[in-house]
């Protein structure tokens, strides 16, 4: 391992509880990591130097890419746009399925990346057209310093910021980050504690807690499922997650069911049957979910946008490409219903 010396990119992490022989606790995410000298936290982003706690994961992206914001998916925040998303390495969960393995389960030292500082990101992000930032592809949470400085410049010169995030994060950095934050898809990954540590590594209810700040603070929110075959795709699961959901207030939050597919250490499963995917969706409408949709399946319309009330469609898509909005001022054009989001 480099020192933190040598480690350019090394930056003072916030959240941290200095201990008895130079070891340190990390507060940033519900882990609470006990890290001793010379070692990195489990999500390998943040290393105990002399009884201090840096990040390595600070002006070094993994990845850059201009996205359709549908991508994230974000169906209800400037749909049609594009969003100008980044990454580190690692993350902290081990999810099973992890599409993204290669660099979520991986430390910034051991790969390449880019040298790009937090105000060279916004002004990356305004050369390409784009008046948004996404922190994606891992988890952002463990780039938190890097997200917090970019963030806070990009309000400062009107570039939204997005969060797609596993939500597992402590509530002082998530409220610490709520004023600089626009918008975030929070993956949902299942609804069962003994599920979630089996399939990720982490918890549910600082998920669910994170999901409840998010709301509370003004953050546009929609949430992500993904339906993996034998672990989040019994109906009774989903029943419990869209029932809590309507019970805490989300019925406006946009659901997005997401079809697996065989990857990373779950190779041996199938693809999730397009019959649960319907199922699923039937069972959240019948919940009261107002906005729900089917992702990683082409050809069920399942990415459509229909009015709550009226159920004219009001925005059409075919994968990431919106092909006709018909939302005007929020409003459904047809019976004039208010249409939850962000739309101008």
């Amino acid at each position: 391992m480099k020192t933190i010396e040598s480690e350019k990119w090394s930056r003072l992490a916030r959240y941290q509880e200095k201990l008895p022989d130079n070891a340190v606790r990390c507060h940033l995410c519900p882990h609470n990591c006990t890290i001793h000298e010379g070692k990195l936290g489990i999500c390998q982003t943040r290393v105990n130097h002399q009884g201090e706690l840096y990040s390595v994961a600070y002006g070094n992206p993994c990845s850059i890419s201009v996205d359709p914001i549908e991508k994230k998916p974000l169906f209800h925040f400037f749909p049609g746009t594009k969003i100008y998303s980044l990454a580190t390495t690692g993350c902290n969960f081990r999810c099973l399925n992890c599409q993204n393995w290669h660099i979520s389960q991986s430390s910034p030292s051991a790969m390449d990346h880019y040298d790009l500082a937090p105000e060279e990101v916004v002004q990356q992000a305004l050369h390409q057209d784009t008046n948004s930032i996404a922190f994606t592809y891992t988890e952002p949470t463990v780039f938190y310093e890097y997200v917090y400085d970019t963030a806070k410049i990009a309000h400062e010169k009107g570039v939204k910021t997005v969060l797609i995030s596993n939500g597992f994060i402590n509530e002082k950095p998530l409220l610490d980050l709520c004023p600089y934050l626009d918008a975030a898809n929070i993956d949902l990954k299942c609804f069962d504690d003994a599920v979630y540590r089996h399939l990720t590594g982490g918890r549910l209810e600082p998920v669910l807690n994170t999901l409840k700040a998010l709301k509370g603070n003004g953050v546009w929110l929609e949430i992500t499922n993904l339906l993996v075959p034998g672990y989040s795709d019994s109906p009774k699961m989903i029943q419990s997650m869209c029932d809590w959901l309507i019970e805490n207030g989300f019925a406006d939050t946009p659901l997005h069911f997401s079809r697996f597919f065989p990857t990373y250490k779950l190779s041996q499963l199938p693809p999730t049957a397009e019959a649960v995917l319907i199922q699923a969706k039937e069972i959240a409408e019948k919940s009261g979910m107002k906005y729900v949709y089917i992702g990683n399946i082409p050809g069920l319309h399942g990415e459509n946008t229909y009015c709550p009330d009226c159920k004219q469609m009001l925005i059409k898509r075919i994968g990431y490409e919106v092909k006709k909005n018909l939302i005007h001022n929020g409003r459904c054009t047809f019976c004039g219903e208010l249409v939850a989001g962000v739309w101008e």
